[in-house]
């Protein structure tokens, strides 16, 4: 996206919003729900330099959720500033250009910090940790004051009654009482706007792992309780992400171009939604088959056109596309795929603008109360006959028969 921005600069409208979704790469080691390849939403803004822009972030996020059917207690969106975090690393030595390095590696250790808990965030900021597999992950090297000092930020449960210790500890820093402003300003706003801390939080524990970002930075999580592959019930955590990257944009061109988004997991956030009972409750019905009686073009001409018909009312539908000459076959193929209807038009048919319709699934229950084949091709059972000009209508009262039937059974009526 900042490469997009930055060539097509002089074209874009600023401030320019955009969203997009697509498949990624993860950069660090996969693990049980994390792929190395994974479909991701994103959502921008390029040139609105002000933090309000970061907290309509934050506010989208918010309603993105709920959008989908999380509702409000097992969701919060939590905000942070990477000005805070760089004044507190300014504190404790970590501040200039030769520092870097190790100050990309605490930031790193501090964004594990849900996985690993402060013990092991300890110990990467420290020497290193090795974990289960026996894998050893190199620490950033601090001291052990350092580490408190960290610790102690990262672990502010309640902004409001540490903010005091917090100004303290960034104060003649170049960033950080800036960023602390920052926070401010958006807790206020977004507070202003109705979204409360159960929603849109203030945590100074949120730190994205990417270097880029330089001002606000704020977080998707989920609260409510899953049960990982140990059988252990753990909260569901992070779902996606984003903060203020200005330096972004201008590696490509050359000039500050500020900028913030966010990004959502959507692997991840399918396995959430599956756990609330929110995805895959709806009924996929399966699709209408319009049979082939004939093979000329003109008559695979009125099937395709029966099947776009259908496409175009909003009911899923395909036209057999095997073996037309074995009619048998078409009507097996529509069994095992649990089509609800066949439309059937031969010759005879077609000369008099009418279509046969096949209610299958009615036809399968009664089915049984026919002894003999012979029988049941005189009965024609769930079959009848309509105009062209009806086929819509039928098809869709007999679905809508069906779909009562299914309420029933369940007992929803």
């Amino acid at each position: 996206m900042a490469r997009h921005v930055a060539e097509n600069f002089n074209e874009i409208q600023l401030p320019y919003r955009t969203y997009r979704a697509g498949y990624v790469f993860r950069n660090e080691k996969p693990g049980p729900g994390r792929f190395r390849q994974f479909m991701q939403f994103d959502a921008d803004t390029v040139g609105a330099p002000g933090v309000q822009a970061d907290a309509e972030m934050c506010m989208m996020m918010a309603d993105t959720l709920e959008a989908l059917g999380i509702k409000r207690g097992d969701y919060v969106i939590r905000v942070n500033n990477r000005k805070v975090l760089d004044g507190v690393l300014e504190a404790i030595g970590l501040g200039g250009d030769d520092k870097a390095a190790q100050r990309l590696n605490v930031l790193r250790a501090i964004d594990k910090l849900d996985k690993f808990g402060p013990e092991g965030v300890a110990l990467l900021l420290g020497a290193g940790r090795k974990d289960e597999s026996g894998d050893f992950t190199k620490g950033a090297g601090l001291n052990a004051d350092q580490i408190e000092k960290v610790l102690f930020f990262v672990g502010i449960k309640d902004y409001a009654k540490s903010a005091v210790r917090l100004a303290e500890l960034v104060a003649g820093t170049s960033n950080g009482v800036e960023g602390v402003d920052e926070l401010n300003f958006i807790g206020s706003l977004v507070t202003s706007a109705g979204y409360q801390d159960d929603r849109i939080k203030i945590d100074p524990s949120v730190v994205r792992g990417l270097e880029y970002y330089t001002g606000p930075v704020y977080e998707a999580e989920l609260l409510f309780d899953v049960t990982n592959e140990k059988g252990e019930k753990v909260i569901f955590g992070s779902v996606g992400g984003g903060g203020r990257y200005d330096g972004l944009v201008s590696r490509f061109m050359g000039q500050p171009v500020p900028a913030t988004g966010f990004s959502i997991g959507v692997s991840r956030l399918m396995t959430a939604l599956k756990n609330l009972g929110k995805l895959g409750t709806e009924e996929v019905i399966e699709p209408v088959l319009v049979t082939v009686m004939d093979g000329d073009v003109d008559a695979m001409g009125r099937y395709q056109r029966f099947t776009q018909q259908l496409r175009a009312a909003g009911i899923r539908a395909e036209m057999f596309q095997g073996n037309w000459k074995k009619f048998g076959n078409q009507l097996k193929y529509a069994d095992r795929r649990g089509c609800p209807i066949a439309i059937i038009q031969g010759g005879d048919e077609r000369a008099q603008g009418v279509v046969q319709i096949k209610d299958l699934i009615e036809g399968k229950r009664l089915s049984g109360e026919i002894e003999d084949n012979a029988s049941w091709r005189e009965a024609r059972v769930a079959q009848e006959t309509v105009p062209e000009a009806e086929l819509i209508a039928k098809v869709q009262e007999i679905l809508a028969a069906h779909a009562e039937d299914r309420k029933r059974a369940l007992g929803n009526v």
